[in-house]
């Protein structure tokens, strides 16, 4: 991996491009929409326009990508909430992880949690109007006791809350992937968290293509993939591309996309904070890219996008409600009045739209 000090001076910071050096006009962005919304995909160059475009197309941008949200998803938000089931004591030592063997990061750790504490947890995000349920242990992969416990406590959540389940558990093999579709689980959480080039600056101990194969071993159960990455490690806007296009490639029903929160023991603690403009266009690079997956507003929402969250939404449709991994999130009821302020609304509907026909 990158030293502290090359990954903090490699954050990408990519020169903005106003429009006149772009030779992009308002027309252009939403007749890129067009092309999507007829079935057609965008290319890398264009892809590299949106991440690059000023602040003075920022709103036409993100129009764009909000008229494909809209033909996929109306104006409806799904809501997602994690419970770190077991925390710390992983022997991975991905950089940005506060929970990784090299983070000095002061969190809590413990095993996997009881049956009751899960329950509990369950009912609160059913309580909080959400449609997943994310159950999340920090490992390299589940043991055999936490595989037991998982696919048993998953038939109870399914029966008394009626909540989608997804399992964030690491590397899968196909054997496991087949137990956890056979117990009730609808998806499997595995990011691929940035490009396959960068990805050896910030994990050694596992690959890239381990990820793959976990992703690989579970499409192949049956179970609905949730994989997206992180923004803010010291990526270029060229590795942002490789992920959304690796993504569409697999045919990623939901990507969650996060923002790097730097946390003070991890060894990217002093990365520069992102742009929230930058943010911004990267959801909407990701919706035009992937115009009918689910796509969500994850961890560090509130640090980088700050005051406007809000506009993300115009991109992305779903977002995580309550607390992250080892970090707080947002109060819950900021969130309920945000969505409702931006005319949106909360829905368990269907996760994934149908792609348009040209894209299958």
């Amino acid at each position: 991996m990158k030293s502290l000090s090359e990954c903090s001076a490699a954050v990408s910071v990519e020169p903005r491009c106003a429009a006149g050096a772009t030779g992009w006009s308002p027309g252009d962005w939403h007749s890129l929409a067009e092309r999507v919304l007829a079935g057609g995909r965008i290319t890398r160059e264009e892809a590299r326009a949106v991440l690059a475009s000023g602040d003075e197309n920022l709103l036409d941008v993100l129009a764009a990508a909000y008229r494909i949200r809209r033909q996929a998803f109306g104006n409806t938000v799904q809501l997602f909430f994690l419970m770190n089931a077991k925390s710390g004591l992983c022997p991975e030592d991905c950089g940005y992880c506060s929970q990784s063997k090299v983070s000095d990061a002061d969190i809590p750790r413990y095993n996997l949690l009881s049956a009751p504490k899960l329950l509990e947890a369950a009912r609160v995000a059913a309580e909080r109007q959400s449609k997943t349920f994310c159950i999340v242990i920090s490992a390299r992969g589940p043991t055999e006791r936490e595989m037991d416990a998982v696919c048993s406590i998953v038939p109870e959540i399914k029966a008394k809350f009626d909540l989608n389940i997804c399992a964030c558990l690491g590397l899968l093999t196909p054997e496991q992937a087949s137990r956890l579709a056979a117990a009730g689980v609808d998806k499997v959480n595995h990011n691929l968290n940035t490009s396959a080039r960068f990805y050896p600056e910030i994990c050694s101990t596992h690959t890239y293509e381990d990820r793959l194969s976990t992703l690989s071993a579970c499409r192949s159960a049956g179970l609905q993939l949730c994989s997206g990455g992180i923004m803010g490690m010291g990526e270029t806007h060229e590795d942002l591309i490789d992920m959304a296009e690796e993504l569409r490639d697999l045919r990623v029903e939901s990507i969650p996309l996060n923002f790097l929160n730097a946390i003070d023991g991890t060894p990217l603690q002093t990365t520069n904070r992102l742009n929230p403009r930058d943010c911004l266009r990267a959801l909407a690079m990701m919706r035009l890219m992937n115009p009918a997956a689910e796509i969500r507003i994850a961890g560090g929402r509130e640090l980088h996008l700050g005051s406007l969250q809000a506009l993300g939404l115009y991109a992305a449709n779903s977002m995580f409600v309550g607390d992250y991994l080892t970090t707080q999130g947002q109060l819950p009821e900021a969130d309920y009045k945000m969505i409702e302020d931006l005319g949106f609304v909360i829905t368990r509907g269907q996760e994934a739209a149908e792609p348009p026909a040209a894209c299958t």
